[in-house]
């Protein structure tokens, strides 16, 4: 027998996105208890700066007027994920998000609006170009948490800059305060920080409950109905990236640093099946002075080049697609890192991206490092970051050729909504030629790991023989990812995860 500390319905580990099921759960009447490893609740999602989902035909977009269907989602979905993940995942994610949102919109904690965000596979059959598939939560005054407040993990620039916390939640972090406000007034829960969940207690073959390590002890938590492992993933663990094979460095990933991996080893220790191990959420990464590459996205301007001074990729093409593409040349020798962005003095030396996720600090410090580089010629350039003179000079006069024309033959550059989101519709080619011209180092980053625990599509963990562990549940970056080795669309990862949460109490309950 265990001798249990503590007694609830539901046990919750993470506090991103999976506060959904803990949420469902209060709202439902069960007890729950919520542990979070670190000292602030909000996991990556908190760091996201548009905190959206990407749910197909739900109530916001059909208010707005959208003339989308569930089936022409669904055909797009299916076409870009195909058959690597299971398709009654995938029409469980596709159809049921909009019903997440009926719900929650029934609290007036919750509010929400359309971000219009095209899919990132813009050729694909009914891929929606207009963005009408992508949803946010709408801003949230800080001072409305209350006491909950310096409890919310800041944005990027807070936990690595020192930025002071924004009186304005916006994008991920008003979802988290949006929940945590929402769980707040119920009496059946109960929310704990700096509480890792270690290991899964297994009586007779049943999850019966977890242990969860607290103020140096071991704690016992027995949950009644089960528990949910939506802890996000392993990208903080350098050891389990090169168990797994996932490319990169922990150290530019940009998930929090309580991103270890123990959720996904508790699984594993009780029989769970695994997939997508080696697979991550990638992003280009502008490399900043502590010298960790950052995901970065709206270039106003620049190419990229390699070793060899050449454009090697679609540079606005969505960052995993991007990021994919680095991956797949490092892995053939193709090329090294740093990659580098060239672009001219038309908006001075700061490089001209206009989204980067942790902000940049002054140039200085970049030049000191060696990241940034300046020179009055393209092959005076080109010595100083180690590339060919002749090959760089080429590649800039192609590819200004091209920005005439409009079109990129090379790399597809504006040929996908996508990649024209951020020039207003235009292709987003901008001539190199206005001296001094500069160069920005960069790597290549991540949101986070999305391989975990296979589950159905009722959240069940599954064991390697493929049937349900009764009483463990998966959702987020902990569970294997419902899009298998692509990136269908933004808000897919914090979909997933409020989802898949809140569909395993609804499986708690019978419902």
């Amino acid at each position: 027998m265990v001798d249990w500390n503590d007694e609830v319905d539901v046990l919750v580990a993470g506090s991103g996105g999976g506060l959904a099921g803990a949420y469902t759960a209060a709202r439902e009447g069960l007890t729950v208890a919520v542990v979070e490893a670190t000292d602030k609740f909000g996991g990556t999602t908190a760091y996201s700066g548009g905190g959206g989902v990407w749910y197909p035909c739900n109530p916001v977009l059909e208010r707005a007027g959208t003339d989308d269907t569930l089936d022409d989602a669904l055909t797009y979905y299916r076409a870009v994920v195909g058959d690597r993940t299971p398709e009654d995942l995938q029409q469980t994610y596709v159809r049921r998000g909009r019903d997440l949102i009926e719900y929650l919109e029934a609290d007036e904690h919750f509010a929400f609006q359309m971000l219009p965000w095209p899919d990132y596979f813009g050729k694909a059959p009914k891929a929606r170009l207009d963005g009408q598939r992508h949803i946010m939560p709408t801003p949230l005054p800080a001072a409305e948490l209350g006491d909950l407040r310096e409890s919310l993990r800041g944005p990027l620039d807070t936990d690595r800059l020192g930025a002071p916390l924004p009186e304005l939640l916006i994008g991920g972090q008003a979802l988290i305060g949006r929940f945590l406000r929402a769980l707040s007034g119920y009496p059946n829960v109960t929310l704990h920080l700096s509480s890792p969940l270690v290991e899964l207690v297994i009586e007779d073959g049943v999850v019966t409950g977890a242990i969860v390590e607290r103020d140096g002890r071991r704690h016992a938590i027995h949950a009644r109905r089960g528990v949910v492992l939506a802890t996000g993933g392993f990208e903080q663990n350098q050891q389990l990236r090169e168990q797994y094979g996932v490319p990169g460095q922990a150290r530019d990933t940009m998930g929090p640093w309580g991103n270890q991996g123990l959720a996904h080893q508790a699984g594993i220790a009780a029989g769970a099946d695994t997939d997508l191990m080696d697979q991550a959420w990638w992003s280009p990464g502008l490399t900043h002075p502590d010298g960790r590459s950052a995901f970065a996205l709206w270039f106003t301007g620049g190419i990229f080049v390699d070793r060899n001074g050449e454009r090697f990729v679609n540079e606005s093409a969505p960052y995993d697609r991007l990021g994919r593409e680095v991956i797949r040349r490092l892995e053939a020798g193709e090329m090294t890192l740093p990659f580098w962005m060239i672009y001219d003095d038309t908006e001075g030396e700061v490089p001209p991206i206009k989204a980067t996720n942790v902000s940049m600090v002054e140039t200085e410090k970049y030049v000191a490092a060696g990241l940034w580089h300046t020179a009055d010629t393209l092959a005076e350039l080109a010595a100083k970051i180690g590339v060919p003179a002749d090959k760089l000079e080429a590649t800039v006069e192609r590819f200004n050729s091209m920005v005439a024309t409009g079109v990129d033959p090379d790399f597809g550059r504006g040929d996908e909504a996508y990649d024209r989101a951020f020039s207003n519709g235009e292709p987003p080619l901008v001539r190199i030629d206005k001296g001094p011209f500069h160069a920005a180092a960069f790597g290549i980053s991540d949101l986070g790991t999305k391989g975990g625990l296979r589950t159905d599509s009722a959240a069940r963990v599954l064991d390697r023989d493929g049937q349900p562990i009764p009483g463990l549940y998966a959702a987020g970056n902990t569970m294997a990812a419902v899009s298998g080795e692509v990136y269908p669309g933004g808000g897919n990862p914090i979909g997933a995860s409020m989802l898949f949460s809140h569909l395993a109490v609804l499986d708690m309950l019978g419902s």
